[in-house]
């Protein structure tokens, strides 16, 4: 696989909201972490899918560039608002809907950060203070294959299944809740 083109599509739900996508990167390290350099040598893409929370389209790359989140947003399905943090290689991306960049907090782009911390959480190897690491990119892009598969088919069985809770008391309401739980978990996915 070539390092500079790991660009994959991603199977999403028929279900899945088209009305806003947010964007974002994380970085990690390949083979191992320099102790000299502060620097980040692999970035992590994600844009997602905010009901069901879905990975629409990821790229794992050696760079954040501009170009690299134009072929994300161009094999995605077209959605009415993308959402970014305060990165400035988002300003040069032509989007199909309307672009809302935050650069002052992350309330655009809660969600995807939620997933960053879901991806840190189920794979050791972009874990933080992690022993692990991806010795190729080519490995750390087969884990990340599977996870997003897994991660989406979640999704859409989660919206499946997710029945809102009635609560007798409506005082009690207030901190319960609002769904029920779900017979599976992420893990029955993978």
């Amino acid at each position: 696989m070539d390092k500079k083109n790991s660009m994959r599509r991603v199977w999403i739900s028929g279900k899945t909201n088209r009305e806003s996508y947010e964007i974002d990167e994380m970085y990690w390290f390949i083979n191992k972490k320099s102790r000299k350099e502060t620097r980040e040598n692999i970035y992590l893409i994600l844009m997602i899918s905010r009901e069901p929370r879905q990975i629409v389209g990821y790229a794992l790359a050696s760079d954040k560039s501009p170009e690299r989140i134009q072929q994300i947003v161009d094999c995605a399905p077209e959605a009415k608002h993308y959402c970014t943090d305060g990165y400035l290689g988002y300003i040069d991306v032509v989007y199909p809907g309307l672009h809302i960049r935050n650069a002052r907090d992350k309330k655009d782009t809660r969600e995807v950060e939620s997933i960053n911390a879901d991806v840190r959480h189920y794979i050791p190897i972009f874990a933080r203070r992690s022993r692990c690491f991806a010795r190729k990119i080519e490995n750390a892009e087969a884990i990340v294959a599977v996870f997003v598969d897994a991660y989406n088919k979640y999704g859409e069985a989660k919206l499946k299944y997710r029945v809102p809770t009635v609560h007798r008391s409506p005082k009690a309401s207030k901190h319960l809740h609002k769904y029920q739980e779900l017979p599976f978990s992420l893990l029955n996915f993978l």
